[in-house]
């Protein structure tokens, strides 16, 4: 084998071993950090909060009215639903933060639709499960349904 092959061989070895070096990190800024929001999705998701608070619909009887964890480091932590979609995670913008090696920064979400609630995986590494049973996509959770997240439980409550 030629010298001149041989150095291109450890010049694309070297530029392969940086590339993964790099994407290594970029993965574990984005868990420590979050993504990025640009300026204008910031200014738009403000006024759509503020839309949503406008219309709130009256609470009907019986339904759920607050999230709280009920097993795990954060026990008797709660997130009231009249601020939907509750984002729950490690995250510092996460409305019920999880102190559980775990828990992604942006886990899961729980949101209202109509009358019912929904829980939704926002694409952790670990899952979220209720019961036993991995959701893969917005599944319907009722009162004292439980909902693990890590080692964490969380349940709707009145």
């Amino acid at each position: 084998m030629s010298e001149l092959t041989l150095f291109l061989i450890r010049i694309a070895f070297l530029a392969i071993l940086w590339i993964f070096v790099l994407s290594a990190i970029s993965v574990i800024r984005s868990d420590m950090f979050g993504a990025r929001v640009p300026e204008a999705a910031r200014g738009a998701e403000a006024r759509r909060e503020k839309k949503r608070e406008q219309k709130a619909p009256p609470k009907r009887r019986g339904s759920p009215t607050h999230v709280i964890v009920t097993a795990g480091s954060n026990v008797g932590e709660r997130a009231e639903l009249d601020h939907a979609p509750i984002l729950i995670g490690r995250g510092s913008d996460a409305a019920i933060r999880l102190d559980d090696d775990y828990v992604s920064t942006r886990h899961a979400r729980i949101a209202a639709s109509g009358d019912q609630w929904f829980v939704e995986d926002l694409g952790s590494t670990n899952g979220t499960y209720i019961g036993t049973v991995r959701i893969t996509q917005p599944t319907t959770i009722t009162l004292g349904t439980q909902v693990r997240i890590g080692k964490t439980i969380l349940e709707l409550r009145k």
